[in-house]
């Protein structure tokens, strides 16, 4: 049995990935905080080196956006230290390392989707952050796929989906940012494609190598998103909510947001031959787990 090791196991990505049927002669070990302190490089060395692991796919992160503003040195300990760790361990032992990252590397200044050979312009803490990660991988020697997404929802832990439910069992109406586009991706989607990578990785020394792009299909603002959420839910009998969408302006954060997140797959398809399905299909998925199938 070979093993991949993923890190992350209690965000909505790890816990996809531990859940999910590996392939024949695959398995997946996900430790938990207890067992790997993503703030020690040196226990991240230790739990590289313990095992012939198939390839590491590192999925943790610091992802409140807004409180990394003021709690800079633990974003950059996880977003950009852990990985620098978990990659300089991965070149030593001929290991592959799987490096998920972000649409926040990018300003989102301009139309069209965004290619992995694009400018990167972080706006904040997170996105500089994770972007530091993504060097730290990328100038290890280490044989590595650095997967930006975006929007990442599921039927587990924090996310846009659970939020507009839980928030619309009580309200009517709600406001909705109109000004900001991205695709949604399903976490379960997202862990399919890494796994893929990993595998991939795993077995062909040839396998390609770089930076790719992975989020489901299709362009959407939150509003939009939002409207599609509780259409879904109505008619699976669920909390449902009328949609006012209002500018970025009038919702202000501590962190501006990229008004344009859309992610060109062209990478990823062309290197892995992976397609994502449209964003509208994997909602009902989820939907579909949280509430039940449509009546």
């Amino acid at each position: 049995m070979k093993s991949i090791l993923v890190t992350g196991v209690n965000g909505q990505l790890g816990r996809e990935l531990a859940r999910i049927a590996c392939p024949a002669g695959y398995e997946v070990v996900a430790p938990d905080r207890a067992a790997l302190d993503l703030t020690d490089p040196a226990a991240i060395a230790r739990v590289v080196a313990e095992c012939e692991w198939a390839a590491v796919i590192n999925g943790a992160a610091y992802t409140a956006v807004d409180k990394a503003e003021s709690d800079v040195v633990n974003a950059w300990q996880v977003n950009a230290l852990a990985p620098a760790a978990f990659a300089q361990a991965c070149a030593a032992a001929g290991i592959p390392i799987i490096q998920v990252s972000t649409d926040y590397v990018f300003a989102g200044d301009r139309q069209g989707a965004w290619e992995v050979t694009d400018p990167v312009a972080p706006l904040g803490v997170y996105g500089a952050s994770k972007l530091g990660g993504e060097l730290a991988v990328r100038t290890s020697r280490a044989r590595h796929a650095i997967v930006r997404t975006a929007w990442v929802v599921s039927a587990h832990g924090h996310n846009f989906v659970k939020t507009m439910l839980r928030v619309a069992a009580t309200r009517t109406t709600l406001s909705v940012v109109n000004d900001q586009v991205g695709s949604p991706t399903s976490a379960a989607d997202l862990a399919s494609a890494l796994l893929t990578i990993a595998v991939r990785l795993a077995e062909d020394a040839n396998a390609p190598t770089g930076t790719f792009h992975f989020s489901n299909a299709g362009a959407v603002s939150w509003a939009g998103f939002a409207r599609e959420i509780f259409a879904q839910s109505a008619a699976r009998g669920g909390a449902s909510a009328e949609v006012a969408p209002i500018p970025s302006s009038d919702y202000p954060t501590p962190t501006k947001r990229p008004a344009n997140s859309l992610l060109s797959h062209e990478a990823i398809r062309t290197a892995y031959g992976i397609e994502p399905r449209p964003w509208q299909a994997a909602l009902s998925d989820i939907l579909d787990e949280l509430i039940g199938h449509t009546a």
